[in-house]
This record gives C-alpha cells, sequence and structure tokens, in this order.
C-alpha cells in the first residue's frame, strides 16, 4: 500500500487525485458539476452530482494512475465547506437539494436571531458571525420546507451533513456517519471550545441533535469504502473542511502562519495556536485543524467572491472565453482609469458581512473597456485581502507574526494578481511549488495517520516556495488606491 487517493469536492467541481509515497501526483481527474440558481440570492446543488462526480473521478484517477485499488493505503476528503444536506438514514436518498455556502436564503432569520440577541452567545460558542453563510440555518431552513421533515428528523429517520459527511456515509454503504473537527466548526451549531455540539444553539434553532454526525479528528479512523466501489475497501483516514485542508497543506503549523486561498471566494487563515482568538473585527474564530484530540485555532476572513469574479467577466458579460485571458487584458488596462468592482454578488464577507448589499462598478467612463474591467476584477480580490489582513493584525496584535503570506488556489496561478497582491498588502506572497495544496492536505492527513507518509515538522520542511512576489508599488499610490476601494464599498453597502 504506497499510494493515498484525495478527494476535493469543491463549489463548482469534483477532483481526484493519487499520491505516491513522496507525496508526488501521480494522476488527477476533475469533473464540473451543474449549479442552481432558484430564487436570487440562493444557491443550490444536487447532493447525487456531488456523489457522482466523486465516485467517477476517484475510479478515472485510479485508472489513469495505473495502480490497483489494493496499492491505496488510506482515502483522504476535502471538501467546500458549510454546504448543508439531509439525507434519508435508510436510503441515502437526500430530501432537499445541497444548500451551498453561498446561498443567502436566511438572511432574514440570521437579522431575527440578532435582533433577539442570540448573536453573542452563538459567537462565543462557535467563534462565528450569526450569518446564513453558516450550515446552521440552512438545516433549520430544509426541516421548515420540505413536508414532514421536522417529524422525520424528531423520530430519527433523517441525517445532517456538510458534503464530506455525504460522501463518508455514501462511501461507506451507510456504515459511518461522521464529520471532522473543521467542518463541525463551520455549522454554526459546534462548540469549538468545548468540542461537542452546542444543545444550546440546537435548541434555540430546533435542530434534533440526532441528526449530527459524530465529530472525529482530521486525521482518524472513518470507516472503509464499501468493497463493491473500489473493488477493496480502502480505510479513510483524513478529512479537512478545504480552507484547513489548504491551511494544513501550506504547512502553516507555527502561530502567525497565514494563508490565503483564492478558489470561488477567497479565505484567509492565520494560526493563533491552541488559544481561540475573539476578533473584534468582525473576522471568524475557528479550527485549523485538530490531531490527537487537540485544536489548533485561527483567525478567518472569508470574501465570497474572488475567482468568481472572473468566471462573471466570462459567463455573465461574456467578454472574455477563458479565464487565462483577464492577465494578458489587466496589463493592457488603461493607467489614468480608476475602475473599481466591488463584486458583492451574493453580499460582502468579512470584515463587513452584510448580506443584502449587491455588487458594484465605480468609475466608468466611455473608454472602459474588458481590459480596464479585468484589471479591475482582478483588483478587488487584493483589495479585499487587504481588509482581511488589516483586521487580523489589530485583532492578535502578537511580535513575530510573519508578515509573508502564502497563497495557492487557481487564481494565484495569475502572475499579475499576485504581484498587485503584494503591492497592495505591501508584503511579500509566496506561491509554492505544489499549488494544489488544498487536496495535498487531505492526502497528507490521511498518509501520516496511516503511517506513510512524515510527522508535521518533517513535512512542514518539505515545503517549497516556486515564487515569491515582492512589493514595487510605492507607498503614495499603494494608499490612494486602497482609499479608492474603503470609499467604493463604503457607497456600494451604502446602496
Amino acid at each position: 500500500m504506497t499510494h493515498i487517493l484525495a478527494i476535493d469536492q469543491g463549489t463548482t467541481s469534483t477532483r481526484a487525485m493519487v499520491f505516491d509515497s513522496a507525496m508526488d501526483v501521480v494522476a488527477s481527474e476533475q469533473k464540473e458539476f451543474p449549479q442552481h440558481f432558484p430564487n436570487s440570492g440562493w444557491v443550490e446543488h444536487d447532493p447525487l452530482d456531488l456523489w457522482e462526480t466523486t465516485l467517477a473521478t476517484c475510479r478515472d484517477a485510479l485508472k489513469s494512475s495505473g495502480i490497483e485499488a489494493t496499492q491505496i493505503a488510506a482515502i483522504g476528503i476535502t471538501n467546500q465547506r458549510e454546504t448543508t444536506i439531509v439525507w434519508d438514514k435508510l436510503t441515502g436518498a437526500p430530501i432537499y437539494n445541497a444548500i451551498v455556502w453561498q446561498d443567502r436564503r436566511t438572511a432574514d432569520q440570521c437579522r431575527g436571531l440578532r435582533d433577539a440577541g442570540h448573536d453573542e452567545m452563538i459567537t462565543q460558542r462557535t467563534g462565528l458571525l450569526v450569518d446564513p453563510y453558516f450550515s446552521g440555518t440552512k438545516l433549520g431552513w430544509i426541516l421548515d420546507h420540505i413536508d414532514g421533515a421536522r417529524t422525520r428528523a424528531a423520530k430519527g429517520e433523517l441525517l445532517f451533513g456538510t458534503v464530506d459527511s455525504f460522501l463518508i456515509w455514501k462511501l461507506t454503504g451507510g456504515a459511518v456517519h461522521a464529520t471532522d473537527a473543521t467542518n463541525a466548526a463551520r455549522t454554526m451549531l459546534y462548540d469549538i471550545r468545548k468540542g461537542r455540539w452546542s444543545k444550546s444553539i440546537c435548541d434555540l434553532l430546533d435542530i434534533p441533535m440526532q441528526m449530527l454526525p459524530e465529530v472525529k479528528d482530521c486525521a482518524a479512523d472513518f470507516g472503509q469504502s464499501d468493497a463493491a466501489i473500489f473493488g477493496t475497501p480502502i480505510p479513510i483516514c483524513g478529512v479537512a473542511g478545504d480552507q484547513q485542508a489548504a491551511t494544513v497543506g501550506q504547512a502553516c503549523f507555527e502561530p502567525g502562519m497565514m494563508k490565503s486561498t483564492y478558489g470561488t471566494g477567497c479565505f484567509a487563515l492565520l494560526n493563533t495556536g491552541q488559544t481561540p482568538v475573539v476578533s473584534q473585527n468582525r473576522l471568524l474564530t475557528t479550527i485549523a485543524y485538530q490531531l490527537d484530540g487537540k485544536p489548533t485555532y485561527a483567525l478567518e476572513g472569508s470574501i465570497f467572491v474572488a475567482g468568481a469574479v472572473v468566471q462573471w467577466l466570462r459567463d455573465g458579460l461574456q467578454i472574455i472565453a477563458d479565464s487565462a485571458e483577464t492577465q494578458a487584458l489587466a496589463a493592457q488596462a488603461d493607467p489614468h482609469q480608476n475602475v473599481v468592482i466591488v463584486p458583492a454578488f451574493v453580499g460582502l464577507g468579512a470584515p463587513y458581512w452584510n448580506a443584502d448589499c449587491r455588487g458594484a462598478a465605480f468609475g466608468l467612463t466611455r473608454s472602459t473597456g474588458p481590459a480596464e474591467m479585468a484589471k479591475a476584477a482582478l483588483e478587488s480580490v487584493g483589495y479585499q485581502t487587504r481588509d482581511l489582513l488589516e483586521a487580523m493584525s489589530a485583532d492578535w496584535q502578537v511580535t513575530g507574526v510573519q508578515s509573508t503570506l502564502r497563497v495557492d488556489g487557481g487564481m494565484s496561478a495569475s502572475d499579475w494578481a499576485m504581484q498587485f497582491l503584494s503591492d497592495i498588502i505591501g508584503a511579500p506572497v509566496d506561491r509554492p511549488k505544489i499549488r494544489e495544496t488544498t487536496v495535498l492536505g487531505a492526502a497528507w492527513l490521511a498518509g501520516m495517520h496511516v503511517g506513510l507518509y512524515p510527522d508535521q515538522a518533517t513535512f512542514a520542511a518539505q515545503w517549497v516556495c516556486d515564487t515569491e512576489f515582492v512589493p514595487k508599488m510605492d507607498e503614495e499610490t499603494r494608499q490612494t488606491k486602497y482609499a479608492s476601494w474603503k470609499k467604493a464599498v463604503q457607497a456600494t453597502l451604502s446602496f
């Protein structure tokens, strides 16, 4: 058993990768699946699309790797977080579509919880803000809107899980209903200090606790895949939500280390060690990873739209045919035009947390064209990242914090975007040699648990920087441009 099969179930596609004993990729397969938008601000997936693309990519990756399933030592899983699924305990059939993390349908309920004064208790226990982003109110919505769901849930006939739990259930043939601490920490139902589901919050949201999965370490025994799936049972030994898996894959194991992942959204995590830091700047306190029963905490800032703003240029405005075109277009933009895009298509995340505002563009002229729009789209990601880093610095004023930001995810491949990021934050940006850090993190967790991969310290020592971007922008320009962004955000919020 010399290989690891790692599953990366994301927001727009599912990937499976096979890693060898040296943690090198020997096969990778990816499949996209449909997005569903039944109402304004609603985002859904068919849970069976998530399962079927997982199954197909795993089988394809095994086939293209040329190895047998019997050579797979373990499976690691990383997944889009907060996305909520409810399924029948006996049949495994979902009772409704998966409500995706981007979905805003429970904004009114969250506002009601805040108005009733419940937000302080929820934040103290979970480290999260009361927001439709998280799973708790999504789960409540499904129970309230599907005929008979509450009655069935109370009888123990229905199960809830984030995507990892659903995949574990399906892979094990319904034998295991479990999640890991990082995914549990994103539900708004989990007490991150006590390490257990919060009865107080479940009672408040009328969530039957028998629906909830067992919570385990990130590296643990999550059961075995059904022998019929791959021809032999394979143990599932590593699970982490995508941003936490990226934190692990970037080897951000020391307090003060930071990483930022640029996918559909952008998520920056700052390792704060064994102490959960309470944010005064509307950041999230979360679990970075949990090993040997001991959680390591992080401050997290979540940007809802990062790579999705480039998808909007392609699919919405249709001014580009391929996402890769934005880099060349941005380089051609008129430097005298100050176009600012605030991509609040599904509201603004940290540090603003406004679910109701929507996107806006400022500074348009008659000569504004695709190049200027592409530049503004890429710059918006850098501006939003600076918002997060400034909030983190204010919350965690500890000497010795590393100023270098480690980056990964699809958009990190853009040299233009990463150079602007370094320029606007005024700090080095390191892009690793292995950019698929999310799936690498899941693979390492699984491989480390079964003894195939090295311990934390050795793994961290193997991290290699491929490209370092250093600031080239002068301080006056940096502050002037950032001031324009802040004005644009305030105008968007006021609208």
